[in-house]
């Protein structure tokens, strides 16, 4: 478990920003291929899914393969290896020029990628490779404007003080700084590409949960300017955990106590939203055991 932003450092429903050493903008791990792969076999079998860009992205998407290019093979040299137009990450070797700028960014990083640009009318996604949703799809948000995307989370929607201050602060972001924020679910299933909604009524019957069939998954996103586009990238990590996990750390009984805080703080609505009506009760019992 890398983060743990149930442990009360990230409240939900909340922008929840921080400042972010560009150093950290990527993280790759031991499950890079693993990722990759999976990236591969969706973009093949379902591309028109986890793939979409309006004809107006393509600078902003070049500029990103560029910008990516350059930071993984400086800051990961180890793990990246650029020879010519073709980056070598383990035996997977990936060409620049293969596909659309977009997808081949997505192609040497676990990171979904999501590129914001400024229109009259808002920041709209422009172009996306989204190929592990957390219950949304790609084909629903794309060409939408930031209060568009955001109108079906509670706190967020058009005129709200969060949905003002997020256009403010895409417009003030400057392109040497670098920000990030986390998001955590629970679900019932650990895979990675998970298009469906989560989304239930304020009256749904409560399930029963168990240890090892239920997986917390981990958001990480990071937001950046791009300098000569200004075009917002967002990455989007995906980390799924099972909840057996939690049981081996040594701080156990710290961040369960703390995760069943943050339960018991959701209103109906932000339950109902996340999916956790359901959940809630057996999650909580099930941390409370953890805890001891």
């Amino acid at each position: 478990m890398k983060h743990t932003p149930y442990d009360g450092s990230s409240k939900p429903f909340t922008i929840g920003l921080t400042q972010l050493d560009p150093d950290r903008w990527i993280e790759p791990d031991e499950q890079l291929q693993h990722y990759l792969e999976e990236k591969k076999r969706l973009l093949s079998e379902v591309r028109a899914t986890v793939f979409a860009a309006a004809d107006g992205s393509g600078e902003a998407q070049g500029e990103l393969l560029s910008v990516l290019v350059d930071y993984l093979q400086s800051r990961y040299p180890d793990i990246y290896h650029l020879d010519g137009d073709t980056m070598t990450i383990g035996e997977r070797r990936v060409g620049l020029g293969s596909d659309a700028p977009l997808v081949v960014a997505g192609s040497l990083v676990q990171d979904d990628l999501v590129i914001m640009q400024r229109t009259d009318d808002g920041w709209r996604l422009g172009a996306g490779y989204v190929a592990f949703p957390s219950s949304w799809a790609l084909t629903e948000k794309y060409g939408r404007t930031m209060d568009e995307i955001h109108a079906p989370v509670p706190g967020f929607e058009h005129g709200t003080r969060n949905a003002e201050l997020i256009a403010r602060m895409f417009d003030n972001l400057p392109p040497g700084r670098f920000v990030e924020r986390f998001n955590w679910a629970v679900n019932v299933d650990g895979r990675l590409h998970l298009p469906k909604s989560k989304c239930e009524g304020v009256a749904a019957e409560a399930i029963a949960l168990t240890e090892d069939s239920t997986f917390i998954r981990i958001e990480r996103q990071t937001l950046r300017k791009l300098p000569r586009t200004g075009a917002i990238v967002f990455t989007i990590r995906i980390y799924s955990d099972p909840l057996t996990m939690l049981r081996r750390r040594p701080d156990a009984a710290e961040l369960s106590h703390a995760f069943v805080d943050q339960l018991r703080a959701l209103t109906l609505p932000q339950a109902a939203y996340k999916g956790l009506v359901s959940k809630r009760d057996s999650l909580a019992t099930a941390l409370l055991s953890i805890a001891g």
